[in-house]
């Protein structure tokens, strides 16, 4: 049985108008939850001795000393992050500050200097277990705005890059037909993957803080550009394909389109599934530094493969002008 994604082309910009708004209100209206990367501060690391650590505890002592390091009685770390190094005895705990007003220089590292040193003394005071500091390093808030700045520039570029490939690997494939259509609808495309990827992500973080906005996400939005310009060139080259046959010279432009996107569809279903299954192992069974950059792996996955299938095509019979 075959869909009519033609005929139904204005159901799916519909839904994907949607998730648009609501991606756009996410990020304008809720905090976005920052990673120490992008924000500044503390991250140390321990070593302990073998054997099961409560990390509970060591939750506990990290936020009792939190609470304790202010300026003006005003609480100067954003974001705690705990996490253990899989198939090692250690642990990190990272501290993301935020540069209040007033604060000098001195004192903001100085904040820093005092928060490292009263948590190592708490874990050291730990009879249960021996931890030790292994390394300690000191992330500038300079560093995080210059992530935040070119994390946007470099997103648009890849979709910008990709695009103009798409026009040059396109071009005079089919006769009367450029190639900036497919170019156009790549880049529309990409956006779509991107901006809902991001909405859905930021909504994650902020009922669940330990998903954190950092560069594992910026790398795992270019690895979602990456999957979705695959699957989407499949079914582009399908229908460039299909357009070149003789018997689908008099046929009507959406006809082609709607059975090359049914040619594919199953392809594009099964490849998606078998990435999704992959995925939600390692979120629920791999370390959980990487659970984040899993989670926006996931939301990628699903909206790549919705408009590989439902927006691409039907934007390439809306934008070339070929509906006859």
């Amino acid at each position: 049985m075959k869909i009519d994604f033609i005929k139904s082309r204005f159901m799916y910009y519909g839904f994907a108008l949607v998730l648009i708004f609501i991606s756009l209100g996410a990020y304008f209206t809720l905090p976005l939850n920052l990673g120490i990367d992008m924000t500044g501060g503390a991250q140390t690391e321990y070593d302990y001795t073998a054997g099961q650590i409560d990390m509970s505890t060591i939750k506990d002592m990290v936020s009792e000393t939190k609470k304790n390091i202010m300026y003006n009685e005003t609480e100067v770390i954003n974001n705690v992050n705990i996490y253990k190094i899989s198939g090692e005895n250690k642990f990190v705990v990272e501290a993301g500050f935020s540069k209040i007003s007033g604060i000098s220089d001195k004192d903001f590292e100085g904040l820093k200097t005092k928060f490292k040193d009263e948590i190592t003394g708490k874990f050291a005071s730990l009879s249960s277990v021996k931890i030790t500091m292994a390394r300690y390093i000191n992330i500038g808030e300079s560093f995080g705005d210059y992530i935040k700045k070119t994390a946007y520039m470099t997103l648009a570029l890849v979709i910008i890059a990709i695009s103009l490939y798409i026009a040059y690997a396109f071009r005079g494939s089919i006769e009367g037909f450029t190639s900036f259509s497919f170019a156009s609808v790549t880049a529309i495309s990409l956006f779509h993957d991107l901006i809902i990827a991001f909405g859905l992500y930021i909504i994650a973080s902020y009922f669940f803080p330990e998903f954190k906005i950092d560069t594992f996400f910026i790398t795992a939005m270019l690895t979602v550009l990456g999957y979705s310009i695959n699957d989407t060139i499949v079914v582009m080259d399908r229908i460039r394909s299909n357009l070149r046959l003789p018997e689908n010279k008099k046929k009507d432009f959406g006809t082609v389109i709607n059975n090359s996107v049914n040619d594919t569809m199953t392809r594009s279903i099964y490849t998606s599934l078998t990435i999704f299954i992959v995925l939600v192992a390692m979120f629920f069974f791999g370390p959980d530094s990487i659970r984040g950059f899993i989670l926006a792996l996931i939301f990628g996955t699903i909206v790549g493969a919705y408009s590989s299938i439902a927006i691409a095509a039907p934007l390439l019979y809306d934008i070339s002008g070929k509906k006859r």
